[in-house]
C-alpha cells in the first residue's frame, strides 16, 4: 500500500506565455513569475495544486494551460 502511494505522481500543468506582460498590473506580473515565466512561447511544468490555480485564474488571458494526462 505504501508502495503505491509512493508511485502515484502528483497531478502536473504545462503552462505556456502567449502574451507580453508589459504594460499588465503588477499583480499579474507576480503571477506570472510566480509561475516561473520569463519570455513569451516559455512552458513550464507546475503542479497541480489550489495555489497555482489561483495565479492561473488571475492571469488566465495571457497564458494556455494543458493538464497531463
Amino acid at each position: 500500500m505504501a508502495n503505491a502511494k509512493a508511485q502515484k505522481a502528483k497531478a502536473t500543468l504545462h503552462v505556456t506565455l502567449t502574451k507580453s506582460t508589459v504594460g499588465r498590473l503588477k499583480n499579474h506580473i507576480a503571477c506570472v513569475v510566480g509561475l516561473g515565466l520569463r519570455r513569451i512561447g516559455q512552458t513550464v511544468e507546475v503542479e497541480d495544486s489550489p495555489s497555482v490555480r489561483g495565479m492561473i485564474d488571475r492571469v488566465h488571458y495571457m497564458v494556455r494551460v494543458e493538464e497531463e494526462a
